[in-house]
C-alpha cells in the first residue's frame, strides 16, 4: 500500500488531484488543511478523505508516508512540511507528481494568458467522444468528466492545462515547466501575475522556458495573431537546441455550426483541433465532435435565459479575458444591451501599478460595473486603491465602481433586463453571491 499525504488538500486543483490518486489501487490518501470550502468540502467528504479536524499536525506525518504533495496554500514553514523534511519523505509540487505519473505517456500541454482551460477542455470532449483514453488535468468541470483530474495505468496520453503560475512555497518557478509536453499549445501572452512577474519581459521569459522544455520531435502550435508568441516561433525556428515542429494557427472560420462562440473560442478551437491532430484525429473528426461542445462551467457559461434575455457567466478577470468576454458577447448580441459586471479579485488585478493594464477593456459595454473588497486588498496585504484610481485605469465613461457588495447588488436590480445580455465576471463570487441564482432573479 502505497501512502500519499496532501499538505494543503482543499485546493482546486489538489483535492482533484487527492480524489484521482485515492481512486487508483493500492493507495491511500490523507491530507490536512486550515479551510476547506465548498465544492472542495462536500467531494472530500464524499470520498472519505476530509480531515478529521482542520490545522497542520506535524505528529500525523510519519516514516511510513511514502510521499508527500505539497500545495501551493502551504507555507514553506509549514509545520507538517517541516516534520516531514526532517524525515526524509520524498516531497513533490502538484505539478511534479503529475510529471511523475504520466512521464511515460505522449502528454499534450495547453498555456497561454487566457483560453487554456477552455482549449484544454476541447480537447478532452474531443477525445472522450472518439473514445481515447486520457489522464488529465483541467481546472474546469466539463460534460461528462466526473472530475478535474485524471491518472490511470492504461491511458497513453496525457492533456494537462499548463500553468505559469509558481509550483510551490520550495519551487519558484513556473508550474508548466515540469510537464516537458511532446504537444504544447500557448494561446497568448497577455501580462498577469504582476506579484511573481513584476516586469513584462520576465513574464514573457517563462513562456520562452516553455517552449525550450518541449520534448525532441515534438510540435510548438501557437496563435499567429499574437506578436509575442511569433517571437517565440521564430527563435525556436532558428535555435540549434529545439528539434520541434512549429504550427501557427489562427480563427477556425469553417462552416461546421459550434455551440461557443466568440472569436477567442473559435481561435481555442483552431488550437485543439491541430493539438488532436498531432496524435492522429483527423480534423473532419474534430470538427464533428466538438460542434456539441457547449463550454467549460465558468467560461461563457450561460446560466439565464427568458424570451428576450440571457445571462453569461465567466472567470475572466485579468484584462485580455476581460475584454474577450465582452466583444464575444457583444458580437453574439449585437442588439440587446450589454449590462457587463466584473470583480477585481485576484493580487494583479488589485495592485496599483498594474490598474492601467484595464484601459478600454469594457468600452463595448453599455454599463459596465466593476466590484472590488477593500478587505480583500488587507487581506492581500497590498498597497490600498480607490474607487476614482479604478475608474481611471479602465478610461472609459460607461465604468462605475463600487466597493461594497450590497450596493452592487442594488443597483443590479434597480435595472430593466428587456432585451438584455448580462455578463457577470469574477474568479472569485462578488463576496458570497450565488451568480446563478442572482442573474435569475435579475432576468
Amino acid at each position: 500500500m502505497t501512502k500519499i499525504h496532501f499538505i494543503a488538500i482543499g485546493g482546486a486543483a489538489m483535492h482533484n488531484l487527492a480524489l484521482a490518486v485515492a481512486s487508483k489501487a493500492g493507495y491511500k490518501v490523507t491530507g490536512s488543511d486550515d479551510e476547506i470550502f465548498d465544492p472542495a468540502l462536500s467531494h472530500l467528504r464524499e470520498a472519505g478523505l476530509l480531515p478529521d479536524e482542520m490545522g497542520w499536525h506535524p505528529e500525523r506525518i510519519t516514516k511510513d508516508i511514502d510521499a508527500i504533495i505539497l500545495g501551493m496554500h502551504a507555507r514553506e514553514d509549514n509545520p507538517e512540511l517541516v516534520k516531514a523534511r526532517e524525515l526524509g519523505i520524498k516531497i513533490y509540487s502538484f505539478p511534479e507528481y503529475l510529471y511523475e505519473q504520466t512521464k511515460d505517456k505522449i502528454r499534450i500541454v495547453v498555456g497561454g494568458s487566457h483560453g487554456k482551460t477552455t482549449t484544454t477542455s476541447m480537447i478532452l470532449y474531443v477525445l472522450n467522444r472518439l473514445g481515447i483514453e486520457a489522464d488529465y488535468m483541467v481546472g474546469a468541470q466539463i460534460e461528462g468528466f466526473e472530475r478535474m483530474v485524471r491518472l490511470s495505468d492504461t491511458a497513453k496520453y496525457a492533456v494537462f492545462e499548463g500553468d505559469e503560475y509558481l509550483t510551490s512555497p520550495l519551487d519558484l518557478r513556473s508550474k508548466f515547466l515540469w510537464y516537458h509536453p511532446h504537444v504544447a499549445i500557448l494561446t497568448g501572452i497577455a501580462w498577469d501575475h504582476i506579484n511573481v512577474f513584476p516586469t513584462f519581459p520576465e513574464y514573457v521569459d517563462t513562456f520562452r522556458k516553455f517552449v525550450k522544455s518541449i520534448e525532441p520531435k515534438g510540435s510548438f502550435i501557437y496563435f499567429k495573431g499574437d506578436e509575442n508568441l511569433r517571437m517565440l516561433a521564430d527563435e525556436a525556428s532558428t535555435s540549434r537546441d529545439l528539434d520541434i515542429s512549429i504550427i501557427p494557427y489562427e480563427a477556425y472560420d469553417g462552416k461546421v455550426e459550434m455551440q461557443v462562440f466568440g472569436k477567442h473560442n473559435m481561435q481555442n478551437l483552431q488550437a485543439a483541433m491541430l493539438a488532436c491532430h498531432c496524435i492522429g484525429v483527423a480534423p473532419d473528426d474534430f470538427y464533428r465532435e466538438i460542434s456539441t461542445f457547449t463550454g467549460a462551467s465558468n467560461r461563457l457559461e450561460k446560466i439565464c435565459e427568458t424570451e428576450t434575455s440571457v445571462a453569461y457567466k465567466d472567470f475572466a478577470h485579468s484584462p485580455s479575458k476581460l475584454k474577450a468576454t465582452i466583444n464575444a458577447v457583444r458580437e453574439r448580441y449585437p442588439e440587446k444591451k450589454l449590462v457587463a459586471c466584473m470583480e477585481l479579485h485576484t493580487f494583479s488585478s488589485l495592485m496599483a501599478d498594474f490598474l492601467p493594464q484595464y484601459k478600454g477593456c469594457m468600452a463595448e459595454a453599455d454599463v459596465a460595473y466593476v466590484y472590488f473588497n477593500p478587505k480583500v486588498i488587507e487581506h492581500k496585504r497590498l498597497t490600498p486603491i480607490t474607487k476614482e484610481e479604478v475608474r481611471d485605469a479602465f478610461g472609459t465613461k460607461n465604468v462605475e465602481v463600487f466597493t461594497e457588495s450590497e450596493a452592487l447588488q442594488a443597483q443590479l436590480k434597480s435595472l430593466s433586463y428587456e432585451n438584455t445580455a448580462l455578463l457577470m465576471m469574477s474568479s472569485g463570487t462578488f463576496d458570497g453571491v450565488n451568480v446563478k441564482e442572482f442573474a435569475e432573479e435579475l432576468l
